[in-house]
């Protein structure tokens, strides 16, 4: 027999230092002195209102460490070899992320290279070609991809023209874009204010500080940060189907709103998610895995984005079984919305909920990511404690009311991306049924 799981203990809170410089850049350091490395990353808002502006933002990031005025691609990635680093640029709907790791005596040099980055990188035009074709075939493959149709359709069905509502840049834009267009971007967009910068490892808070200041002050402020518009109301209406002629399989997709992170409610949400599908020992995947076998991963989850949180439910059936994957969906649902769930079951999703929190800032890299995670809305250490303190408060009765309010059947919009003519009768016994 397993032996029961001992009480939750807290977490000592490790030494910082935190500065907002004169740029408007946040930095905060941490020190996690297990091993001899220092953990960086950097979050600039990069959020924007013009279509083409997610094509833009992919191009950059892909395009940034292909040198700078100072430096060729290859003479940029030996530098940070003689490291023994590399630092990787990505971006999504919301912000611009630069990450790596260092050892400890390698910040110095690490922080002057972001520098030139983030103050002349070149962007060759030959070179951006190539990553513009690059970025052209990357997309036309993960738009034949079933589980990105999937996505694609809920989002345009959740945010509708809200930036929010795209998930992939059009190709047509990626192919409109040039060399001059990313520098002006960068130009425009990559700059401290509203940035933050969260450093964790071996360091001493208040000399790391020191470091930043001096070697990003030549970063100087660009133009205002754009304001993400708050994301649109729901509004459920139909089901939509998505036509894949032949397919073998559908994707079940099922979304709504979700209490943010800041809302004092947060955590009685994360429990209900955990509940009903959000891991192994969930209702959902009891009943549509274990029980009758329909399918191999379903899932619930929590997504946060600058304008608002959502709640989604993934699944993928086989097409014979879509109408009945669809009504245990709306089963569980709506019994985590007029039931209260069992003591023992939210004891245990809560252990797991402190057990994650726990393993995910137990190293460096996990304690970085998540801290610049939590930077968006401006949260940080103090966070993940009170947190961490409503886990062991939340009752049965604060899961309902967020099972209540948020995973209710007639909050959430459902999309099915599957053969229509093998799936549409058996989904309309259940929904109405839309198929643009």
């Amino acid at each position: 027999m397993v032996p029961a799981l001992g009480p939750s203990r807290a977490v000592r809170k490790p030494t910082t230092a935190e500065r907002v410089l004169g740029s408007g850049l946040r930095v905060l350091a941490v020190r996690r002195a297990g091993v001899p490395l220092i953990e960086l990353r950097l979050r600039i808002p990069f959020s924007g209102r013009a279509a083409a502006h997610r094509a833009r933002a992919s191009l950059l990031s892909s395009g940034m460490l292909l040198g700078t005025a100072e430096r060729t691609e290859l003479e940029l990635a030996h530098a940070l070899q003689e490291l023994g680093t590399e630092l990787t640029v990505t971006t999504d709907v919301d912000r611009l992320l630069i990450s790596g790791a260092v050892l400890r005596a390698g910040l110095p040099a690490l922080l002057e290279l972001l520098a030139e980055l983030l103050t002349a990188a070149s962007y060759p035009v030959s070179l951006v070609d190539s990553e513009r074709r690059r970025l052209i075939d990357q997309l036309r493959i993960a738009r034949s991809q079933p589980h990105v149709v999937a996505s694609a359709a809920r989002a345009r069905r959740l945010f509708g023209e809200h930036p929010y509502g795209r998930v992939l840049p059009d190709v047509e834009d990626v192919a409109a874009l040039t060399a001059a267009t990313v520098r002006r971007l960068h130009r425009d967009r990559v700059q401290p204010d509203g940035s933050t910068l969260v450093l964790v490892g071996d360091l001493s808070p208040a000399r790391t500080l020191d470091e930043v200041e001096r070697a990003l002050a030549v970063w100087s402020p660009g133009a205002a940060p754009v304001v993400t518009r708050p994301a649109p109301a729901v509004s459920v209406g139909p089901a939509v189907l998505v036509d894949r002629p032949g397919s073998v399989q559908s994707s079940l997709r099922l979304a709504g709103k979700s209490c943010e992170r800041t809302d004092p409610a947060y955590p009685a949400m994360q429990l209900a998610n955990l509940v009903f599908g959000g891991y192994f020992s969930s209702r959902y995947v009891e009943n549509i895995r274990e029980d009758k076998g329909y399918t191999y991963t379903p899932r619930s989850s929590i997504d946060h984005r600058q304008a608002g949180s959502s709640f989604y439910v993934d699944a993928d059936v086989s097409t014979s079984v879509t109408a009945a994957a669809l009504l245990e969906t709306l089963y569980e649902l709506g019994r985590m919305a007029v039931m209260p769930v069992g003591q023992q079951e939210l004891d245990n999703a809560r252990q797991y909920a402190l057990g994650t929190l726990a393993l995910s800032t137990a190293t460096q890299a996990g304690l970085a990511a998540t801290l610049i995670g939590l930077s968006g809305p401006g949260l940080g250490l103090d966070w993940l404690a009170d947190y961490r303190r409503s886990l062991l408060g939340v009752t049965v009765d604060d899961v309902q009311e967020q099972s209540r309010a948020y995973l209710a059947p007639a909050k959430l919009v459902t999309v099915v991306v599957g053969d229509s003519r093998a799936i549409r009768a058996g989904l309309a016994t259940l929904v109405e049924v839309d198929v643009p």
